[in-house]
């Protein structure tokens, strides 16, 4: 994510590739040599829903992936909501579910896609109408539910295991990189 970055925000210099002493020790981070200013890079906060509904699990599928991949309900907090209002908010939002209650799940490092994903496990009611966003969605038992072998597929499998089912996982073929 950080060689997104190639003009520093406020003054349009490119940047560079410099190493500073910080807590901690040297760090790499890519700093405009004019103004000063340092892209972070700091992990983005992610939230997501294991939503039962009527006692089944809740899956959807994005508008914007190919194959039929299914997965939780995920998204951004947004500037002055707490994550459990963010949540709520996104299933509201992508499903129109109301939430009648939140329990943390867990929170994990997702380190390809930069972020720190915080899982809740969302108890909803209300009429399932997809966003725009979201083109389908599928209701399974949870001991059905095939778990996926990162990011939410994870705190999924740790949800499961905390109600007694040993999850089980899709196996994806091997990339040749």
């Amino acid at each position: 994510m950080a060689a997104d970055f190639r003009f520093c925000p406020q003054c349009a210099t490119s940047l560079e590739w410099v190493s500073r002493a910080e807590d901690g020790g040297d760090k790499l981070r890519l700093r405009c040599m004019a103004c000063d200013w340092t892209h972070w890079n700091n992990p983005t906060p992610v939230l997501a829903a294991i939503i039962e509904y009527r006692g089944q699990v809740l899956l959807a599928r994005n508008a914007a992936w190919s194959g039929r991949m299914f997965a939780l309900i995920t998204g951004f907090m947004e500037a002055g909501e707490t994550p459990e209002e963010g949540i709520a908010r996104e299933i509201k939002e992508e499903t129109n579910l109301d939430v009648l209650s939140l329990d943390l799940v867990g929170v994990a490092d997702f380190q390809r896609m930069n972020q720190v994903i915080i899982t809740y496990h969302a108890v909803a009611e209300g009429e399932i109408s997809l966003s725009p966003e979201l083109v389908e969605y599928k209701l399974l038992d949870p001991q059905d539910v095939m778990c996926w072998p990162a990011g939410t597929g994870l705190a999924l499998a740790q949800w499961l295991r905390g109600r007694g089912i040993e999850p089980r996982f899709i196996e994806f073929p091997r990339r040749e990189d």
